[in-house]
């Protein structure tokens, strides 16, 4: 089988509401045809599996969890990398402070209102597709 272009890696825990939402509306997304090259995966930071792929992220804050990273496959590398973003630190008017810096992804906010809307996750994804096709 064939790897999927990006793969959207998503920090959460059991019995946490929000990730229970930011799944919820990541699995509404995916289901559309236009992000038919998504796949999404699942990290659990509470299980050995999920906290070292929560570790080797490098990027997101474990107190601003769930949180969101997309990742490309990466054909020499054999897996799925980061995608970096083009303009580390610039203000974004959609994502605000849950965007993360380095890499084209999103985490909770919690100085603000704590949710992860529907607007900002197309947001990140359609800079993730943008990315790609500037780099391909």
């Amino acid at each position: 089988m064939k790897n999927k272009p990006f793969q959207i890696k998503v920090f959460g825990k059991e019995g946490c509401a929000k990730c229970h939402t930011l799944n919820q509306r990541l699995d509404k997304l995916l289901a559309k045809e236009q992000y038919a090259d998504f796949e999404k995966k699942y990290c659990d930071v509470e299980t050995i599996p999920g906290l070292v792929e929560f570790s080797e992220a490098e990027c997101i804050n474990p107190s601003r969890i769930p949180a969101m990273l997309v990742c490309a496959w990466d054909e020499q590398e054999g897996e799925y990398v980061p995608i970096s973003t083009k303009n580390p630190g610039v203000k974004d008017s959609v994502c605000k402070k849950s965007k993360l810096y380095q890499y084209v992804g999103l985490q909770t906010d919690y100085s603000g209102n704590g949710v992860i809307a529907p607007k900002m996750i197309q947001a990140v994804l359609s800079e993730a597709t943008q990315n790609q096709a500037v780099s391909a």
